[in-house]
Parts: structure tokens; C-alpha cells; sequence
């Protein structure tokens, strides 16, 4: 395992890009293709991840989670606690409204 940051985070981009591109690749979507495209970015966003941490200590502002982990119910308690008015939606930016070009 390399442990060069610029290398795991090159492998991280090439990993999204292939997903892209088996994602748009035609009319009809190649199922196989698609699981292995996800495995392969699932793979390169925790070596990016592990490599980050282990290097500087530094961890990533979300994580990824196993379709298979069960729901916690303790959570779902959690969730219904929260009410509107404890977010403030003011400052969130909407991602679909920004211009990427």
C-alpha cells in the first residue's frame, strides 16, 4: 500500500472517473460493470481515507457505510428527537443550483 497522500488521492479521482464512465457508458447500464466501478471507488476513498489519517492524523468530513450494517434503532429514536427549528438552512448550499463548467 503506497502511503503517499498524492498518490492515493490520484487513485481516488481515477476511481470516480471510472464509475462516470461506466455510469454513462450506454443506453443500457452494464450491472457487473457498475458493482465492480463502485467496489473499485468504495476502495480508493478508504485507502485515501487511511492514508490521511495514518499520515497526518487528519480524517475525512463524512464516511461510507456498508449497505449491509444494520439500522441502529437507537438512531432512529435519535432522528425523531430533531425538529426543524435545530437547523439553521440559511447558510447550506444547495449543490444542484451551483454551476460547475
Amino acid at each position: 500500500m503506497s502511503t503517499d497522500p498524492r498518490h492515493a488521492l490520484n487513485h481516488l479521482i481515477e476511481a470516480f472517473e471510472h464509475h462516470l464512465d461506466v455510469a454513462c457508458a450506454q443506453d443500457r447500464l452494464d450491472e457487473r460493470a457498475l458493482e465492480q466501478a463502485e467496489s473499485a471507488l468504495r476502495d480508493a476513498f478508504f485507502l485515501y481515507d487511511d492514508v490521511l489519517f495514518r499520515r497526518f492524523d487528519v480524517e475525512l468530513p463524512f464516511d461510507m457505510y456498508e449497505g449491509d450494517e444494520e439500522y441502529d434503532e437507537e438512531d432512529e429514536e435519535n432522528d425523531d428527537e430533531l425538529d426543524d427549528e435545530d437547523f439553521d438552512d440559511s447558510e447550506d448550499l444547495d449543490i444542484y443550483d451551483m454551476d460547475i463548467d
